[in-house]
């Protein structure tokens, strides 16, 4: 099995739709996604997933389905510097990169700050998602695995338009992975191509392993830009006097 995880083209977060940049990278992922042997499109309730999704649909002749829990993952904590609500998944490297219990697996979503907003929750309903998910397709994860378990392990291929902090959350989920450090060390351009491949070493019994992250190739074969939205800026910018 591939699942795809595929980011929104270049958003106008304002009206939660696609720009015209946006609009060209849809169209370009979509002429990519078009040759590939795709059996379900599941998407966003969002409206610059969905709109990312529609021109692959046409071309695929297919439907998708809309998940709600593949809505962008945007809970919150509390600053205890300003007593304002931050998004969780932007913390300075200078502290999340000094705080041990943020690399546990396990543990990180009972750190102090993100215990003041509803982030294991909503780690939970991600966590919840997927595995019911695979489950449809007959895969069942083992209580504390990794390892799927499945009758028969195929090479179907599933899509997922969404985000990139929910992606990565997911990625986070079945790799076994810190969502945090997912959060803050890598990047899934819009428009990007994330691909997952189930591993079969043991019949019957599978887990997933990463094949590419955040591909944008269909952008570089049309020498259209690859967008930095949801990055910081490369070099620090000059402080004004």
């Amino acid at each position: 099995m591939k699942i795809l995880i595929i980011r929104h083209g270049h958003p106008d977060y304002a009206t939660d739709s696609l720009t015209e940049k946006g609009r060209i990278e849809a169209e370009l992922l979509s002429r990519r996604l078009a040759r590939m042997k795709i059996d379900d499109v599941y998407c966003s309730p969002m409206g610059r997933a969905r709109e990312t999704a529609r021109p692959t649909l046409e071309k695929l002749g297919k439907e998708e389905v809309v998940l709600p829990w593949l809505h962008e993952f945007d809970a919150r904590y509390i600053s205890p510097r300003t007593g304002k609500e931050e998004l969780a998944f932007d913390l300075m490297p200078q502290y999340w990169s000094i705080q041990p219990e943020l690399y546990d697996r396990e543990k990180w979503v009972d750190h102090g700050l993100y215990r003041t907003g509803g982030i294991k929750e909503l780690y939970e309903q991600t966590k919840q998602g997927v595995d019911a998910l695979l489950g449809k397709y007959g895969y069942i994860r083992e209580p504390g695995s990794l390892v799927f378990r499945c009758e028969k392990n195929d090479d179907r291929v599933i899509a997922l338009f969404c985000h990139c902090i929910i992606g990565q959350t997911i990625i986070a989920h079945l790799l076994g992975m810190p969502a945090p450090v997912l959060w803050h060390t890598t990047m899934m351009p819009t428009s990007s191509v994330t691909t997952l491949v189930t591993e079969e070493r043991i019949p019957g019994q599978v887990l997933f392993r990463m094949f590419q992250m955040g591909d944008t190739s269909h952008l570089y074969a049309a020498d259209e830009p690859v967008s930095t939205t949801g990055c910081f800026p490369e070099c620090a910018l000059p402080k004004n006097d």
